[in-house]
């Protein structure tokens, strides 16, 4: 039976690569009947990404048989990952996020570090095994962290990723700030992304104190592309939480440029996140959130402690 190997729903870069490499490892291991899937097409940063290197994008996978074995990459909760997981066998979980809403029948490998993306955590482990990681693969998970951490620009960048990266970078032959920035950049194209696309396209569902938060994420080197189409974005967030029963969905809209974020939101919270991030929304449904880049770091703890305080 071959082992499926996945990221969370709405795969951003690491979440795809992150997949692709810790199966290369697995086949390292002498596991090779193992194959890298994906729960959503890839976006367009990961598939520039993929573009560069040469590489076919995974298979998507929408639901894997009961009993089916799987190993979960960049995400552990339940919530984020295939339908019908509690009832698959989690065989291993290579993760950089806070654990919750999780729990196995058997035991397990889990190897989780507070660390800018989960290619890190993999990069750790290939050399304490002392495994080859081709050029390709190298190229592949730098991508990943540069996706993570914004080129190293993030709060989540530690100083193990800022040692790992131009090692890769090294290995795959690439030019970091060139590569980084072109990739970067390619996911910011919003002219020729649906709303639905703009509002899911790096989305995670949390549960914080009994609620069903919504919060997703979108790129921009303009905020005013934003803005302009913030009617018909608030809309197809309404849209979607009356039907998923979300209690709040808050969109970041990051200027990768700048470092500085901007949120909007529909349903209830809106108390919950001034008191979070110390600022108000304005008359035009804006929270301004200087200095925020990362979700990991500086939306979901701090949104939590405000539901749960």
């Amino acid at each position: 039976m071959t082992t499926l190997i996945f990221g969370h729903q709405n795969p951003d870069t690491d979440a795809i690569t992150a997949a692709m490499s810790w199966a290369e490892f697995q086949r390292q291991l002498g596991n090779t009947d193992v194959e890298a899937v994906a729960l959503g097409k890839p976006n367009a940063e990961t598939q520039y990404v993929l573009d560069y290197f040469k590489v076919d994008a995974p298979r998507v996978v929408e639901s894997i048989p009961e009993g089916g074995h799987v190993m979960l990459v960049d995400h552990n909760e339940f919530q984020q990952s295939v339908a019908g997981i509690e009832k698959l066998t989690i065989d291993a979980v290579v993760d950089h996020h806070r654990i919750a809403n999780f729990t196995t029948a058997a035991p397990l490998y889990y190897r989780a570090e507070a660390i800018g993306s989960t290619n890190s955590v993999i990069y750790n482990i290939f050399k304490e095994h002392n495994f080859e990681i081709s050029a390709q693969l190298a190229g592949l998970m730098a991508a990943g962290l540069i996706s993570d951490t914004l080129l190293l620009k993030s709060p989540t960048a530690t100083p193990r990723d800022k040692e790992i990266l131009p090692e890769l970078a090294k290995i795959a032959g690439i030019n970091l700030e060139e590569f980084g920035l072109a990739m970067l950049k390619a996911g910011t194209n919003l002219g020729a992304r649906s709303d639905k696309d703009i509002i899911d396209g790096d989305a995670k569902s949390f549960d914080m104190a009994g609620q069903s938060v919504r919060i997703g994420q979108v790129n921009t080197v303009d905020l005013d592309e934003i803005y302009a189409r913030q009617a018909d974005l608030t809309a197809a967030m309404q849209e979607e939480a009356t039907a998923e029963g979300y209690d709040l969905f808050l969109l970041i809209a990051t200027d990768i440029l700048n470092s500085n974020s901007v949120g909007f939101m529909v349903g209830s919270g809106k108390d919950q996140i001034e008191a979070a991030f110390g600022q108000t929304f304005d008359g035009n449904n804006r929270i301004d959130l200087p200095g925020v880049v990362s979700r990991k770091k500086q939306v979901v703890p701090q949104l939590t402690a405000a539901f749960e305080g």
